[in-house]
């Protein structure tokens, strides 16, 4: 769930002004799942830009004060979101960790990277929710570890109805900076692409598996 239409949309502007979300309908992405995709984000570029990274800090940290109260602890999602997940932490003076998609096979065998102690609140953040597949395996391991988590907070979701989904059936309460719908308006409103353009875009997050086969 989006909180926030202004900062919605003037995210999308940010991450299509630097090119971390980039729409091209006539040349498609192939993503590692192997589905063709005309829209390709790749959110960590915002860490190269200071202005743009610290409204997402700023904004996501706010957020996640007004949604799930202050929590003890915050979790980035390896390794995307690694990097602004700290920023947060540290804009709100909270201890920070990050989990991996596994245990390592080598030393401890972490999975969970920091210090966590038993029954405290963590909000996890994420840069991207595409299937949510990687971010709830990242709230199952910090369950497992005994932590009570709030809730999650992400730049961007894709809106896929398997992502809504899987959170629902999970039990995991997930909001976003922006999303697919608020980036096509923007993209629209700023002439980024054409009325045929946004009808691809639209007829792919419909079916994202079997489009342009």
């Amino acid at each position: 769930m989006v909180l926030d239409k202004d900062t919605a949309k003037k995210t999308a502007e940010l991450l299509l002004q630097i090119n971390a979300i980039k729409l091209n309908p006539k040349n498609p992405f192939s993503w590692a799942s192997g589905w063709k995709s005309p829209i390709y984000c790749d959110n960590r570029i915002t860490l190269s830009f200071p202005p743009i990274r610290n409204f997402l800090r700023e904004n996501m940290a706010k957020q996640i004060e007004m949604e799930y109260g202050k929590p003890d602890v915050i979790a980035g999602v390896a390794t995307g979101a690694i990097g602004i997940g700290m920023l947060v932490a540290e804009y709100l003076g909270l201890p920070f960790i990050y989990v991996r998609p596994e245990p390592k096979k080598h030393g401890r065998g972490n999975q969970i990277e920091g210090f966590l102690d038993n029954g405290q609140n963590v909000v996890v953040v994420e840069d991207l929710i595409s299937t949510g597949k990687s971010s709830l395996n990242a709230v199952k391991a910090l369950k497992e570890s005994g932590a009570n988590v709030k809730g999650m907070m992400a730049i961007f979701s894709y809106g896929f109805d398997v992502a809504e989904e899987n959170f629902e059936k999970d039990r995991v309460k997930l909001n976003t900076l922006s999303n697919y719908d608020f980036l096509l308006e923007q993209a629209i409103d700023t002439h980024y692409i054409s009325d045929t353009e946004l009808e691809t875009l639209k007829d792919w997050r419909l079916s994202p598996s079997t489009w342009n086969q």
